[in-house]
């Protein structure tokens, strides 16, 4: 639904940005660092709205690969501790099986020691 409403949002901006370049048709004089040139405006105004999409398209996509990257990482991390984790329950639970062995051990040469 989120994504229904950004495009609806994206399309309604590209609309509005598309009628006020048609409005501005008239030459203005543009000053680039070198030199000067006469443009539409309607070009500057699609131009630099394209730019800036642009740009702000980039951003995006370099923090998507960079949290991406981070969750393959915290995965990572994840499986490595919970391997460590099954390992350590295993040897623990090797460790009680082997004392309560004992214990009962101790219970039944108490109770044969008792019986004598």
């Amino acid at each position: 639904m989120r994504a229904q409403w950004m495009l609806i949002s994206t399309l309604l901006f590209a609309l509005i940005t598309a009628v006020f370049a048609v409005i501005n048709v008239e030459p203005v004089r543009v000053n680039f660092l070198f030199t000067q040139a006469d443009i539409p405006l309607i070009l500057v105004i699609l131009g630099s709205t394209l730019l800036g999409g642009l740009i702000a398209f980039l951003i995006g996509l370099f923090r998507q690969i960079k949290l991406q990257r981070k969750i393959k990482q915290l995965e990572k991390r994840l499986n490595e501790t919970s391997s460590e984790q099954a390992l350590t329950v295993t040897e623990d639970t090797g460790s009680r099986a082997f004392l309560s062995a004992d214990t009962n051990l101790e219970h039944v040469e108490d109770e044969n020691n008792s019986s004598k």
